[in-house]
């Protein structure tokens, strides 16, 4: 993985470079010489967030409530806390 550094004025000189830059790895873009923003192509992207859910999303799924699901009670008592 490549990462590339460029400033605003860079990425709007040359948007085509900044895209083949991300085929490559991430490409920060720089304000003032402070990192902005971060260009990544729609792969990356999925690859970083498609693998993440939320409960509401997870529960929501279509035939969930297909699924039985028995949670059997347990007859543990909860231990005391120690703090050290």
């Amino acid at each position: 993985m490549t990462i590339t550094t460029l400033s605003s004025r860079e990425l709007n000189q040359d948007v085509t470079r900044a895209k083949k830059a991300a085929k490559n790895g991430p490409v920060f873009i720089t304000d003032r010489g402070k990192p902005a923003h971060v260009l990544l192509s729609i792969e990356e992207y999925q690859r970083l967030t498609g693998k993440r859910r939320n409960l509401v999303e997870a529960l929501s799924m279509p035939g969930i409530a297909d699924i039985e699901i028995e949670f059997p009670r347990s007859r543990e008592l909860p231990c005391p806390a120690t703090f050290e």
